[in-house]
């Protein structure tokens, strides 16, 4: 099989023959992984602002049809898919047959007529993977540059990544691109049941406690990370509490002290963690952005010498 690895600024611009051209069919298949919940994976343009374009947006598929009738300002969006995001191989294949459209991603198919009269198939003959150049004007909607791994790229029967390794005129390559598909640093981890647990060793006298961690989920609630503190002088819990992010720490003597943070977090997108507690100082990020002031601790904090995740 053929591979290509797009870095989030690279893309292919595929020029075709536009006598070897069926006039009403047009068949394009590839197979993708990424670890990026956004990015284009293939656009193409017509007349009149008149477009299809590939997208994954927050980790789902959606094809774009415009077909440039200022009288249809906008455009159809077919969507499939969730999650795809997810590391694995996805498998895509779009038919073109004039108006009709099916649009296929892993096993569902979704069947559909484009508005209009216009066929989709009687577009410029450039079609571009990866990204949208730059000097296009026609699509209007915020977008970046695929993050990740193409396997299989055909149009029309034509070996796309074939073409663009052996450097044919036809495939203009803009920005960086690999022949292969390396295997990512980081790889995620899913708790299968309410009872799945991780327990990490942690480094126990230390005078602070940190944890930096990525989660997505679909639940409202659930136990994300737990660890007690040397020599029984406290304890926190982190939690999801109705797609909130909950931290609670109890220390002897003292009532328990809550920071809540974020809000809608179990919408299946990952979003990043940070706690910190040291000297007597705690402190909570959640995405990037200070989701509390700092609290104030007492007493010393000796980190414990487990940390347990998803559960326990």
């Amino acid at each position: 099989s053929e591979m290509v690895h797009f870095d989030g600024k690279s893309s292919l611009l595929y020029t075709f023959n536009q006598k070897s051209m069926n006039p009403t069919k047009e068949v394009i298949s590839l197979k993708f992984k990424t670890r990026e919940n956004n990015g284009i994976l293939l656009h193409r343009e017509g007349p009149n602002g008149k477009h299809i374009t590939l997208e994954l947006v927050k980790g789902k598929l959606i094809l774009f049809l415009n077909s440039g009738d200022a009288n249809l300002p906008s455009p159809d969006a077919l969507m499939l898919g969730s999650l795809l995001d997810d590391q694995h191989w996805h498998s895509v294949l779009i038919e073109l047959l004039d108006t009709d459209v099916n649009f296929t991603v892993d096993t569902h198919t979704h069947h559909f007529r484009a508005k209009g009269e216009s066929s989709y198939v009687d577009l410029d003959y450039k079609i571009s993977f990866g990204g949208i150049p730059r000097h296009r004007k026609s699509v209007a909607f915020p977008h970046k540059n695929f993050h990740g791994c193409f396997e299989n790229l055909c149009y029309n029967g034509v070996d796309i990544i074939d073409l663009s390794k052996k450097h044919k005129p036809q495939v203009l390559i803009m920005g960086n691109v690999s022949f292969s598909c390396s295997h990512p640093q980081t790889v995620p981890m899913t708790f299968l049941s309410s009872r799945s647990y991780l327990a990490l060793p942690g480094t126990p006298g230390e005078d602070k406690v940190s944890a930096i961690f990525q989660f997505r989920t679909w639940n409202r609630a659930g136990l994300l990370l737990t660890s007690q503190f040397q020599h029984r002088s406290g304890a926190f819990i982190l939690v999801l509490n109705d797609g909130k992010l909950k931290l609670s720490l109890s220390q002897p003597g003292h009532p328990v002290r809550d920071v809540t943070a974020g809000a809608g977090l179990n919408d299946g997108q990952w979003h990043s963690v940070s706690l910190s507690a040291k000297g007597n100082h705690l402190s909570v990020m959640v995405d990037g952005e200070a989701a509390s002031m700092a609290h104030s601790l007492r007493g010393q904090v000796d980190s414990g010498d487990t940390y347990y995740l998803g559960g326990k």
